[in-house]
């Protein structure tokens, strides 16, 4: 059951669907970013989302999902194909710059919902692509 909920967090990310992404994390969930504050409780995580939807539109492809034995943690591995959409506060300025870059997604899971989300990649690549 793990797996399918990380592969169904994923698919609703790649269609835009923040619904049953939200369906999917606890109340509680805990988002840790890159780089940032740690976001806590779905409504935090849905300001996220919906931030997200409008500065970028990103599909995550090659997608590798690993889970623990007792499947209480999973993690992936991605290609994250992106479009810089609108100009995010500190960040250089959108003009639909296409970005391609590898990063990773580590996930509790707690009774059948994403309790923390923790995403990595490298922020100074994906800087140098949307700054060119």
């Amino acid at each position: 059951m793990s797996r399918a909920i990380i592969e169904q967090y994923f698919t609703a990310f790649n269609a835009g669907d923040t619904d049953t992404m939200l369906s999917l994390v606890s109340d509680d969930v805990e988002h840790h970013v890159n780089q940032g504050e740690v976001r806590r409780g779905r409504a935090a995580f849905a300001e996220f989302c919906s931030h997200m939807g409008v500065s970028y539109r990103e599909e995550l492809r090659d997608m590798v999902v690993f889970l623990s034995e007792d499947g209480s943690r999973a993690a992936a591995e991605f290609m994250v194909h992106g479009e810089y959409l609108q100009t995010d506060p500190g960040l250089p300025e959108a003009r639909g710059q296409a970005y391609v870059l590898p990063a990773g997604s580590f996930f509790a899971l707690k009774e059948g919902q994403i309790t923390r989300v923790t995403t990595y990649y490298n922020l100074q690549d994906w800087i140098a692509q949307v700054a060119a």
